[in-house]
């Protein structure tokens, strides 16, 4: 019986082995048949050429856009720190005006303040309009401190603008800062 049971177990283990190779066969077959066709091929290369000179034509187009950021806005530090010198001729100006003896001098500040400022004007200054009574808005003012308002009417609005704000182009590269009432 162990003579009819080992071939037996032969037998069993010989039809596992030609299963086995019947099915890589076919397995081999099946991957012969998913070759791509060269129109495939074709339309797959086309694809692809087609995505990346879309993504360059992309590229193209947001460097373009950045460089014009970039020379809008090029000048801003420049502009930030001449600031501080307009303020000044600002004052001079202002005390200038209270000394009547100074009509040439005041005369003069006044040309020279008038020329650098135009100048600033052309390369894209411009000044942020705050008078007192006008509503305070967070996204363009900077609330330096808040007072008891004088009246009822001017609580939440601006008391007095302390420092003046400017924008270059659209951007604002310094804030008004104002006083608020409360």
């Amino acid at each position: 019986m162990s003579k009819k049971e080992n071939i037996k177990e032969e037998e069993i283990i010989n039809e596992q082995e030609s299963v086995q190779v019947e099915e890589n066969q076919e397995v081999e077959v099946e991957e012969t048949k998913e070759e791509p066709t060269a129109e495939q091929l074709v339309q797959a290369e086309k694809d692809k050429f087609l995505r990346l000179f879309a993504e360059f034509e992309n590229y193209k187009k947001r460097t373009t856009r950045e460089r014009i950021e970039l020379f809008k806005t090029a000048g801003q530090e420049l502009m930030t720190s001449l600031l501080p010198v307009v303020d000044d001729f600002e004052r001079a100006l202002t005390h200038i005006e209270e000394d009547k003896e100074a009509e040439e001098l005041r005369k003069g500040v006044l040309l020279i303040y008038n020329k650098f400022y135009n100048t600033l004007e052309q390369k894209g200054l411009s000044r942020i309009e705050t008078k007192a009574g006008d509503t305070f808005d967070a996204e363009i003012h900077e609330a330096i401190t808040q007072i008891p308002a004088p009246s009822e009417d001017l609580k939440g609005k601006i008391i007095d603008c302390v420092e003046k704000g400017y924008k270059l182009g659209d951007k604002v590269i310094r804030y008004p800062k104002v006083v608020i009432g409360q």
